[in-house]
């Protein structure tokens, strides 16, 4: 028992697609969107301490590089299916946690154990840390499906998964950082020309304001 099998699950995320099942003109993997994720988390961690917010910034880099890592033992479920029910969503949890903790039993040195538990385990919790994490995840996942957009991707799914993120990081708005990101980042995103841009400025005004 070592954390060789830990490491070799890095390889593992390299060759899981984000929004599996859809046509998609750029293909992401959980690899990518983690370490995509661990960048943007600093970014509104910066924006938090500018506002005067502590950042425990040890328990911050845990949570967004290893918050997909046991996506490994069950792939990246299609939204949809993953959110069709909450009874769905709490069994799939169910089955991820007890993975998890069979993986860290029996692959990780005990003197490890505690350390890759609170790693492996939800780490969206209240926490500042906890929220800028909720926040960073849905911000990759707008700009993700924001890429498929202007690109004129013909699936529906991307249009909700960018207004599903849209209204999940506005229910983070006691944040600075969220603050700041619909003032000064968001703006700047849609400033661009695109085929539909009229139609899609649209549909984001209503959820948006």
């Amino acid at each position: 028992m070592g954390l060789n099998e830990f490491i070799l699950g890095l390889n593992n995320l390299e060759k899981i697609s984000r929004a599996p099942g859809f046509f998609k003109y750029t293909e992401h993997t959980v690899a990518a969107h983690s370490y995509r994720v661990a960048s943007i988390s600093q970014v509104l961690g910066d924006i938090e301490e500018a506002n005067g917010i502590s950042i425990d910034w040890k328990a911050l880099y845990e949570k967004a590089l290893n918050h997909d890592y046991t996506e490994r033992f069950i792939g990246d479920i299609k939204t949809p299916v993953k959110y069709a029910s909450t009874e769905l969503r709490g069994m799939l949890q169910v089955v991820e946690e007890k993975m998890t903790e069979e993986f860290i039993a029996q692959e990780i040195p005990e003197e490890f154990q505690e350390i890759y538990r609170r790693r492996l385990f939800e780490a969206k919790d209240d926490s500042v840390e906890g929220e800028i994490l909720a926040i960073a995840d849905k911000i990759d996942l707008l700009y993700e499906s924001f890429e498929e957009i202007v690109k004129s991707n013909p699936e529906q799914v991307y249009m909700d998964m960018f207004i599903e993120s849209v209204q999940t990081i506005q229910s983070f708005a006691h944040r600075p950082s969220v603050i700041y990101f619909f003032e000064e980042i968001f703006p700047e995103l849609l400033n661009k020309d695109f085929y539909g841009r009229e139609k899609f400025i649209t549909r984001l005004d209503q959820v948006h304001n």
